[in-house]
This record gives C-alpha cells, structure tokens and sequence, in this order.
C-alpha cells in the first residue's frame, strides 16, 4: 500500500508513522532522511541539493522530486511505502501523480490550539536528545540528567510562523488529494492509540 501522511506540525505524524510502517511491515521515507542520505551518498541529485543547502536556499521542488523518485524504486517499497514530509506542496504532488499511483492519503487533522500547546510545551534533552512536554512535569532528563531545553522553531510565535506556512503551502495538497477520492481524514487530537486506530480503519486494515 501506498501511503501519503498529510497534517501539520505536531499533528503526531511521525509517532503514527512509526505504528503504520510496523503494522502493514512497509518502510517509511522521509524526505529530510532521504536528502541526507543522497548527499551523504554523493548521489549526483544529492549532490545538486547540497549545493543548494549550502547557500542557504530551498532545494527546487524538481530536485526533491527526483530524490524521491530514486528512493522508492528501490527493493523494500516494492509492497510499498509511507511518504512523510513529502509531497509538501502542489507541484510536488503534480509531479508524484506523474510516475506513481497512490492508494490513500491519511490527513491527521489537529486544532490549532492544541497543535501549538503540543509544541510550545515540547522540551528536548541538548545531551541525549530525550524528547518531553511540560506537563509531564519533568524539569530534567530522567536519562542522563541533562537540563531541558527549547528548541528555537517551538517557541510560541515560531510555532504560529509554521503553521501559517503550512497552510499556505501544504493545505492546497487537502483539495487535490479530496479530487482524486484518495484522502482520510483522521481526528488527530483523539489519544495516540485512539488516532492509530482510526487510521488502520480508515486504510481498511483493521
């Protein structure tokens, strides 16, 4: 099955991901992970998205396209795979419908408030990477006891600020993919395991 995860930041789509991919035994591509892996590779399309990185500019949509493209020709999504991240915006995913056919879109859908006290409360070991949230009460890591940080992109207005860029770029993709009969949309403020289950039925394994 193949599968595209819609949904704004902290909507929960990397946790979910995580119990898809080891449900339906597909592999889960990221496209932050797979552009690291080109350019760690020295792919020649890694290696033309670095140059981009390295001036401090967006890699094209045409470049993240091809990158993304060579990742799932690979052997483990011949039963397919779980797009994360990607498509982010309507060319990429004009370009996806061009070389691949999808079977659904899960659209985790989160009300702003909570999205960002789920981010804004988020707190990060520097140390060991340990991930909390304030209402856990933790004011230290129970790992390694490391201070607690947050990361600049949670703070409050950074959170509103992605959140505007989301819907501006990756709301229209909600549209599209309604277009096409693909798209499920799944309450994502239900508890984990509730969400998880939606999903499951939503892709009709459960």
């Amino acid at each position: 099955m193949k599968i595209v995860f819609l949904g704004p930041p902290g909507a929960g789509k990397g946790t979910q991901a995580e119990k898809i991919i080891a449900r339906l035994d597909i592999p889960q591509i990221s496209t932050g992970e797979i552009l690291r892996r080109a350019i760690r590779e020295k792919t020649p399309t890694g290696l033309e998205a670095q140059s981009y990185i390295e001036k401090g500019a967006l890699v094209p949509d045409d470049v993240v396209v091809r990158i993304v493209r060579d990742r799932i020709a690979e052997p483990d999504c011949k039963n397919g795979y779980l797009l994360d991240g990607f498509p982010r915006t309507l060319p990429q995913a004009e370009a996806l419908a061009t070389f691949e056919t999808i079977d659904a879109v899960i659209n985790l859908e989160v009300p702003n408030d909570l999205l960002i006290h789920r981010l804004s409360g988020r707190r990060v070991c520097a140390a060991c990477g340990y991930t909390t949230h304030v209402d856990r009460g933790e004011d230290k890591c129970p790992k390694c006891g490391a201070a607690l940080t947050q990361r600049k992109d949670d703070a409050p207005e950074s959170v509103k600020n992605r959140l505007e860029v989301y819907d501006k770029q990756t709301k229209p993709l909600i549209d599209f993919y309604a277009g096409k009969g693909l798209l499920k949309n799944v309450d994502g403020s239900m508890p984990l395991e509730e969400v998880t289950a939606a999903i499951l039925t939503a892709l009709g394994c459960d």
